[in-house]
């Protein structure tokens, strides 16, 4: 190797250690570079720890929470099934004496019920005569019953040509007088009384001025008791 091969040589390997220091200066560069972004990686993933953590305790104090809210709510559910149950007894126990006081009332209403209607039957027995008409025969309780329909009536007075419907109530309400309008229909339907006068009233132990009213406003008359049978409005009787 002659001294210019050997100088040029020395030159190629001097620029080559330059060049070898520069690529190492630059790789020393980019491993700062990644050794930082490593180390704000780990900062990162100690943040993310943290939070994983905290959110693994606050599940953790839910859990509880809902726990306690559901044993509440089990206690609340006993509460109610008992206060439900209890309510279900008090409400047995009113219904149950309800039903008695009930059947007491019915007992007492019913029994004044007839207590008004033998009087009526008795006292108009006495005497067959309603404003000056006179029957020949009374029939207490007399029922009808046909395919269509079936009614009962709580007296009629009847003569050759008429008839006369008594509906007997303790305590007349005005709606009696409604039900009344329904009997005589169904009586005109009968062929035994065919072209007989029908007539038609309420008798009773109270009578208020409304249903006096009312009776007289469909041609009804009123028997009240007062000492003996007195007939109440009209003084002539109305054909129904």
């Amino acid at each position: 190797m002659t001294d210019k091969e050997l100088k040029e040589l020395v030159e190629k390997m001097a620029i080559t250690q330059i060049e070898i220091q520069k690529a190492q200066k630059e790789t020393d560069k980019q491993l700062d570079k990644i050794g930082i972004e490593i180390q704000e990686l780990k900062e990162a993933q100690k943040r993310t720890d943290k939070q994983i953590q905290e959110l693994k305790e606050a599940q953790k104090k839910t859990d509880e929470q809902l726990k306690k809210t559901d044993e509440q709510l089990k206690k609340t559910d006993e509460q109610l099934r008992r206060t439900d149950e209890e309510l279900r007894n008090m409400f047995k126990k009113v219904d149950e004496r309800l039903d008695k006081v009930a059947k007491q009332l019915g007992g007492i209403s019913n029994n004044q019920g007839d207590v008004a209607e033998e009087y009526f039957i008795n006292s108009l027995k006495e005497k067959l005569q309603l404003a000056g008409i006179n029957f020949d025969y009374l029939i207490p309780n007399y029922k009808i019953e046909s395919k269509k329909f079936r009614d009962e009536f709580d007296i009629l007075l009847v003569n050759g040509n008429s008839v006369a419907i008594i509906e007997v109530k303790y305590k007349v309400h005005p709606n009696d007088i409604d039900k009344l309008k329904s009997k005589v229909k169904n009586l005109k339907k009968l062929p035994q009384f065919k072209g007989y006068n029908i007539y038609a009233g309420i008798a009773g132990f109270n009578v208020s001025s409304d249903v006096i009213d009312k009776a007289l406003q469909n041609g009804y008359f009123i028997l009240q008791r007062k000492g003996d049978i007195i007939q109440s409005y009209p003084k002539l009787l109305k054909v129904s």
